[in-house]
């Protein structure tokens, strides 16, 4: 099983809000879930980011790959 940090859109047409979540890579951008882990809203300027590190940490010790736009979130953060 390939799991992957990566963002879930949700919110309304035009005014998206993204989660922050592990899943199966073979599952849809917006279908099943394993665990959330933080979101972004990037309608605020600055975007507003809330983001749980240690998870985040234990998910990447434990082979997750984030995706680019994810792993740019958790540089920021402090994460990586």
């Amino acid at each position: 099983m390939a799991v992957k940090i990566r963002l879930r859109r949700m919110g309304a047409k035009k005014a998206p809000f993204y989660r922050i979540v592990v899943a199966d890579s073979r599952y849809p951008r917006d279908g099943r879930f394993i665990e959330e882990i933080g979101y972004v809203n990037p309608l605020k300027d600055p975007a507003e980011v809330k983001l749980d590190g240690e998870k985040a940490r234990q998910w990447i010790r434990n082979g997750a790959q984030p995706t680019d736009t994810v792993k740019a979130i958790l540089k920021k953060q402090g994460v990586l």
